[in-house]
């Protein structure tokens, strides 16, 4: 890409995803989409990842999508780009979501647990990829919207889908007809944001380095275990927990939690298979 939209840096099984297009207050452009998929996508094939925290740099996490590159998101050339742009509806073989709503669902789908860290804005698009992550650490004062009716849309980017299981749905469809502008503060009241403090970064980071501590192989199965809850019947997700703790059980990385809890020493895992 021509133009850097996301910025990615690994250390000890954290990576830490930022989108760094601060002129624009990390507004969705279609060099941004394919950023965040490319990203997405590359973080959940690496098996040294334990954990994701995503954020925005600059004056906020991401100020939704760039209306002024409507015709390009519409699938024609993008000005500042050495390809057409991909055609937001395009949806590659295999996958439930299409390319826009890949940018968000993602973030959900990926194997390790994701955090997002949102100060300043969440409008529209920006609000749907944290809506991707499993926790949201959000500033007290930050803004955040489903900005799409305001522009005579409906969101598009897996929002629908993603806040369902968030927050009652009664909550989603208030927020959706009305694209109300809500604070960080009443959108833990919510639900939405897991946790308020005036570092979310920061927050972000001390607990993805906690969840780096544990087991990947008991993290990665138990995102797996939650994210399907919703989606089968109890029988079903019975069924499921029992599978996944079967190859847990005895596995290399379970039997090194033992045998470090015992030894009173940090684990020593390796990377999930």
């Amino acid at each position: 890409m021509s133009e850097e939209r996301v910025r990615v840096t690994r250390k000890d099984g954290i990576a830490d995803v930022k989108m760094v297009r601060v002129d624009k207050m990390n507004a969705v452009d279609p060099l941004m989409f394919e950023a965040l998929v490319e990203t997405a996508k590359d973080l959940a094939d690496d098996r040294s990842v334990r954990v994701v925290v995503i954020s925005g740099e600059g004056r906020g996490f991401c100020s939704g999508l760039d209306m002024a590159s409507m015709q390009a998101l519409a699938g024609s050339r993008d000005a500042n780009a050495e390809r057409p742009a991909r055609p937001l509806f395009e949806r590659s073989a295999g996958s439930p979501a299409n390319h826009a709503q890949q940018a968000a669902w993602l973030w959900h789908a990926m194997p390790a647990p994701v955090i997002a860290a949102v100060h300043g804005v969440a409008y529209g698009a920006g609000f749907q990829i944290a809506l991707g992550a499993d926790i949201r650490f959000v500033a007290p004062d930050a803004k955040l919207s489903i900005r799409e009716s305001y522009w005579g849309l409906i969101p598009d980017m897996a929002g629908s889908q993603l806040l369902r299981g968030i927050v009652r749905p009664d909550v989603a469809k208030e927020l959706t007809y009305t694209a109300r502008i809500i604070s960080g503060e009443e959108a833990h009241r919510l639900g939405i944001a897991t946790h308020v403090t005036n570092t979310p970064y920061e927050a972000a980071l001390e607990l993805a380095r906690e969840i780096a501590l544990v087991s990947p192989d008991a993290v990665r199965a138990a995102k797996k275990l939650l994210n399907e809850a919703p989606l089968v019947s109890t029988a079903e997700g019975l069924q499921r927990e029992e599978e996944l703790q079967r190859r847990l059980a005895g596995s290399k990385n379970q039997m090194e939690a033992v045998r470090a809890n015992f030894e009173k020493r940090a684990p020593r895992f390796e990377n999930p298979a």
